[in-house]
């Protein structure tokens, strides 16, 4: 009885507003705003992170399951470490480290193969580090440069001038975004929201058990538009992940150079009148201790 009530209702409101057919029409129909926006958006280049430029493994001489990849006898030194966090049943925890060991070893990819070993290491079907490697994007399924430069693209970044930064590397190399250049030392990637800044020094510290020393960290996007450099050109042992603040395309160039020629540039802010995070030319307030909060006598409540 219920059910065919709420099906005549159904009816009912279907012959006050038209018929059947001409309410799914207007359902279908898109507006003319939505029509241009989906025009607009079939005609712009697609561009997509190394990680996500295939949703699926296609076998290659350098890239098929049957090679043979084991991690290096230092590195499974560093294994053992990572898995003695877990319990021995939980080994599929230490997957996301693993996979950052292999990444570095293998300089700044991780091939199946070395996806296949990890799965037997934490003992798990293949599909369990497939699955974790294919999620997170900073794991790279194809060739990156042995230096990897990631141009922050969160709107913070673009607003500043993120966008003219990479169009500014990738002339300079003369390639396309997630393409390696001839000589195998440079490519250029995109990656979401860095939140890095200057503010906070952490010194030789750990995090998620992958080695992280002398870091500079804040969750803010202060020192906008700006580059991480994973450089791969040392293996894992001389592995380094840095931060360039406050770019402008002049100096992005001129840090290319300066990896090219084996040096380090200054990592953090490239502003010259700003110190970390602050203010160009100083700070404008709190130039001494700030006052205590006012204490009241708590036996006179």
């Amino acid at each position: 009885m219920a059910a065919r009530l709420a099906a005549r209702r159904l009816l009912g409101l279907a012959a006050a507003s038209g018929s059947a057919s001409e309410v799914a029409a207007r359902r279908l129909a898109p507006s003319p705003i939505a029509a241009a926006g989906y025009a607009a958006a079939s005609r712009a280049p697609v561009s997509r992170p190394f990680s996500t430029a295939l949703n699926y493994h296609i076998d290659s001489p350098e890239n098929k399951p049957d090679m043979k990849w084991e991690f290096s006898e230092a590195n499974m030194k560093k294994v053992k470490e990572i898995l003695s966090h877990y319990p021995s049943n939980y080994k599929q925890s230490g997957i996301i480290p693993l996979l950052d060991l292999a990444q570095q070893q293998h300089g700044g990819w991780v091939p199946v193969a070395a996806m296949d070993a990890i799965a037997k290491i934490v003992e798990v079907a293949p599909i369990r580090v497939y699955e974790v490697a294919t999620f997170y994007t900073m794991f790279n399924r194809a060739k990156v440069g042995k230096y990897h430069l990631l141009v922050c693209g969160t709107t913070p970044c673009m607003i500043r001038g993120s966008r003219e930064i990479e169009e500014t590397l990738l002339e300079h190399l003369g390639v396309k975004r997630n393409e390696v250049t001839s000589d195998g030392l440079f490519s250029v990637g995109e990656m979401e929201c860095m939140n890095w800044s200057d503010c906070v020094v952490i010194s030789d510290v750990k995090i998620n058990f992958i080695h992280i020393s002398g870091l500079h960290w804040q969750g803010c996007c202060v020192n906008a538009p700006m580059i991480a450099v994973a450089d791969y050109s040392k293996g894992s042992e001389g592995y380094s992940y840095n931060y360039y603040e406050d770019l402008t395309p002049k100096r992005v160039v001129e840090i290319v150079e300066m990896l090219r020629r084996g040096e380090t540039p200054p990592r953090g802010t490239q502003h010259p009148e700003r110190k970390n995070c602050g203010p160009a030319g100083g700070n404008t307030t709190l130039h001494g201790e700030p006052k205590p909060p006012p204490c009241r006598d708590l036996d006179a409540c």
